[in-house]
């Protein structure tokens, strides 16, 4: 194996563990935002305001995006189960 193969694989990984929960971490921004302009404008500085709403959607987008995020978790475990006889050489 060499040096530049497993930067590649590291590279790989980093970029798909991003991909893989930028779904989630996209609705918890929305949610974030939309809640502190709430927040802002009406003066209401409530911390469980700010903290439920974010967290039930970031749990309703993990339910709406699992069969995506699975579906891309294992076509990545399948090819680097296919990898691993090249990894010994």
């Amino acid at each position: 194996m060499t040096p530049e193969y497993v930067l590649e694989l590291a590279r790989q990984a980093l970029w798909d563990s991003l991909v893989i929960a930028s779904p989630m971490l996209l609705v918890g921004l929305v949610v974030g935002v939309s809640i502190s302009l709430f927040q802002a404008v009406t003066q209401i500085q409530e911390v469980s305001l700010a903290f439920i709403p974010k967290i039930l959607a970031m749990l309703l987008s993990m339910l709406v995006f699992a069969s995506w995020m699975l579906k891309h978790l294992l076509e990545l475990s399948l090819e680097l189960f296919a990898q691993i006889p090249n990894m010994t050489q």
